[in-house]
């Protein structure tokens, strides 16, 4: 997330009001109702994960062990078995 200067996007009557309750300071406006993103869907990093998970699961079917999982992506085995474990379970609701 990046900073924007509030008086360049703001009028200045309404910077100058904001001023008089967090002058200096930084001020978080969040987005309007229905506008929100989830974590990591504004930078991709949700849709990296959810790829990175299935190529966990894929290579676990294939015969890849979890220790050598969890060495390969810097995991814990407890890690990769909760991912084999949920990506287990998407399979079967997407299949009936």
């Amino acid at each position: 997330m990046g900073y924007i200067k509030a008086c360049k996007v703001l009028p200045q009557e309404l910077v100058a009001l904001i001023q008089d309750y967090v002058d200096g300071e930084y001020l978080y406006i969040p987005r309007k109702k229905g506008n929100e993103k989830s974590w990591g869907e504004a930078n991709g990093t949700k849709e990296n994960i959810v790829k990175r998970n299935r190529e966990i699961y894929y290579q676990y079917c294939s015969g890849v062990k979890a220790d050598a999982l969890a060495e390969r992506y810097y995991l814990s085995e407890k890690t990769i078995r909760k991912i084999v474990s949920i990506e287990k379970q998407d399979a079967k609701q997407s299949v009936g």
